[in-house]
């Protein structure tokens, strides 16, 4: 890094992280709680199969929050864990990847597909900062009742509305209201429900 980014800033890069500011991953507490993400995810796929009431005590510790009925079937990959909240009878397939920099939450009564990507870190477009790994990250939110389809990928600051559904494949990079289908790369919508 040739540009010193924080010089006026006396926060950590962890600071700056939980605070949605730019950041450099290269802080020994983020390292640490990375590291606890994937110990606590691969106790879980290895317990899932075996038994369940276990894998969901893994699992909460996780996570920041499970509903009551959720089923998360493994494997699972995540930034932290800390920062997924899952609402009440949630299922979720297969291949889940959610990268928690900032907040994701996901509500009730949802059936998300599986290979779903929920993705909430950003990266500058300049090629200098980028370069010198300065990133960010913006939360992400999916209302009650939302079914994402196999393989959908919603980008950083991303909120769909309750009731909605997003198709297979498709490419969320803004806001999806409630009650509606939602489709294709970059996804619009194509219809109320």
């Amino acid at each position: 890094m040739t540009t010193d980014y924080f010089a006026q800033d006396p926060r950590t890069n962890l600071e700056r992280m939980r605070a949605g500011d730019l950041y450099i991953a290269d802080d020994p507490e983020i390292a640490r709680q990375q590291q606890r993400a994937m110990r606590l995810t691969a106790r879980y796929q290895a317990t899932f199969t075996e038994d369940a009431g276990q894998a969901r005590a893994i699992l909460a510790e996780l996570l920041e929050s499970v509903g009551e009925g959720v089923e998360l079937r493994p494997p699972l990959y995540v930034d932290y864990g800390s920062n997924i909240a899952i609402g009440a009878r949630t299922f979720v397939n297969y291949h889940l990847t959610a990268l928690d920099v900032a907040r994701i939450t996901i509500g009730e009564d949802c059936q998300i597909g599986p290979n779903v990507q929920l993705l909430t870190p950003t990266h500058p477009v300049e090629p200098g900062p980028r370069r010198d790994k300065l990133e960010a990250a913006l939360p992400i939110t999916i209302g009650d009742n939302v079914w994402l389809g196999g393989g959908v990928i919603v980008c950083p600051g991303v909120t769909i509305g309750d009731n909605s559904v997003i198709g297979a494949g498709a490419v969320v990079t803004k806001d999806i209201p409630a009650d509606v289908v939602a489709v294709g790369n970059p996804a619009r919508v194509v219809r109320e429900i």
